[in-house]
């Protein structure tokens, strides 16, 4: 390998860097401060690291990574987001009985997981970031293991992330049998003629097996089997880590293989995606609507976003890119501060994910208050608001490519999800109950505090002044077109 190659690849070589520092520190010396310090110096330097990286971008490493503009701006995404987690799962740790640095460790590797699948060329390359994110997911959700639920949710992940890997495997398997090669590019070379009559039914087959693998993965309709009970059953900061980092990696390696091989010409896998956006959409807005767990409420409301996302990228042009790739920052932003509401305000005893937790949150702790209202309102898609910009781009994006029927179920969706997400507004600025009123909850933490200060800031700046962050986008997603 070249300077240029092990520059590139810096900000991956710091997190692996990270992850052997942290596992010698823990031999050596259990101490929580220390290791939740040494995480957060390795996120950020994997995130300074990016500069350098992006000196010598786009850059070809062995055949596996393509370390471009468009990887640069997911892995620091992923990073940023991770960071958080990081600073949330903190305090949220502080009250757990039992072994706590480990969870440092399992949390860089799958986000080590995500930023190798962002930057993926190659079926290897792919599989290995899916593999190191999932087997780190198994232990992450599964990690406060005195409770029963937490069990549960993190046997349900395995058993979804074995089948979804069997699939993955297979459709593989008859994608090689009929190319010959492994790497996404030579597939594209390897098809000049994208004509539907002119597919071989191994290549389909193949295709069609491995968009069902990643189906699994971002939990959209019908693959969503257990997905509520993972979000659930998870500590809260694993919640928010599942609900972003590793979907934002998923879909960012969706984005880079399907839009690679023009998706759009293989009428039978667009027919495809577009049913499970419509049914994604209809039935993650749908089940919403009845959860009185906030866990479940944001799994359900998760699965529709997902489905709206895959309008921009069933589009065709430089739009749907850019669209699909705001919205997903806009989606992580608020995903972050909503969990975060929900995990300052958890305790050692649980998580405060019942809806009824937040009856009067508004007069016992309006700051807290503020940023989940807001967050909400961003995921609803209102104005002055992430998601608000957000949904303009995606319709805007259907629209120009003629996807009416997705945009209008988008539409009603949105409309319902306006619903689900009033009422858990409604109920934090009820007042109390006089006889029984609810407890102000553990004291926030300043790091938690900050940190949600920050993604408010960001969710408000990201829907008032959105131009910057699309600049930067539209440069790098033309590495993809």
């Amino acid at each position: 390998m070249s300077a240029a190659d092990l520059t590139a690849l810096l900000p991956l070589l710091v997190l692996s860097g990270t992850v052997v520092l942290l596992m010698l520190a823990i031999a050596f010396f259990r101490h929580r401060t220390l290791a939740t310090a040494i995480v957060l110096a390795g996120l950020t330097v994997a995130l300074l690291a990016i500069l350098p990286a992006s000196r010598v971008a786009p850059q070809e490493v062995t055949g596996l990574l393509r370390i471009d503009g468009y990887a640069l701006f997911y892995v620091g995404l992923l990073l940023v987001a991770a960071l958080v987690v990081a600073v949330l799962s903190h305090g949220y740790l502080g009250g757990q009985s039992g072994p706590r640095e480990e969870f440092g460790l399992l949390l860089l590797l799958a986000t080590l997981g995500s930023a190798v699948l962002a930057a993926s060329t190659h079926f290897a390359s792919f599989f290995l970031g899916l593999e190191i994110l999932s087997v780190s997911l198994y232990g992450l959700i599964a990690y406060l293991r005195h409770r029963d639920r937490s069990l549960e949710a993190g046997v349900k992940y395995l058993i979804l992330a074995a089948a979804s890997s069997a699939f993955l495997l297979f459709g593989m398997a008859l994608v090689y049998a009929d190319q010959g090669t492994l790497a996404f590019q030579k597939l594209v070379v390897s098809r000049p003629n994208l004509s539907g009559e002119s597919l071989s039914p191994l290549f389909l087959a193949g295709l069609g097996l491995m968009t069902v693998s990643l189906a699994f993965k971002l939990a959209i309709v019908p693959f969503h089997l257990w997905a509520a009970d993972v979000y659930e059953g998870a500590a809260a900061p694993v919640t928010a880590f599942v609900a972003t980092v590793s979907k934002g990696g998923v879909f960012a390696l969706l984005v880079r293989f399907l839009t690679g091989i023009g998706h759009e010409a293989y009428r039978p896998i667009f027919i495809a995606i577009t049913a499970l956006a419509v049914a994604s959409m209809l039935a993650g807005n749908l089940l919403a609507l009845l959860q009185q767990n906030v866990k479940r409420l944001l799994a359900y409301s998760s699965i529709a976003h997902l489905g709206y996302l895959l309008v921009a990228f069933l589009a065709s042009g430089s739009l749907a890119l850019t669209a699909s790739t705001f919205y997903l920052v806009g989606y992580i932003v608020t995903t972050l501060a909503a969990f975060g509401v929900v995990t300052v305000l958890s305790t050692p005893e649980g998580d405060a994910d019942d809806l009824e937790a937040y009856r009067g949150l508004f007069w016992q702790r309006p700051g807290l208050a503020l940023v989940l209202a807001l967050s909400l309102f961003s995921l609803a898609g209102m104005p002055l608001t992430a998601g608000f910009v957000g949904k303009i781009y995606l319709v805007a994006a259907g629209a120009g490519s003629a996807l009416w029927l997705l945009v209008i179920v988008l539409a009603v969706g949105s409309a319902v999800g306006l619903y689900y997400y009033l009422r858990w507004i409604v109920v934090m600025y009820q007042q109390p109950d006089s006889v029984s009123e609810p407890s102000s909850g553990p004291a926030l933490p300043l790091a938690g505090g900050a940190v949600l200060g920050l993604l408010l800031l960001v969710l408000v700046w990201l829907g008032v002044y959105p131009a910057p962050l699309l600049d930067l986008i539209e440069t790098v997603v033309a590495s993809l077109t």
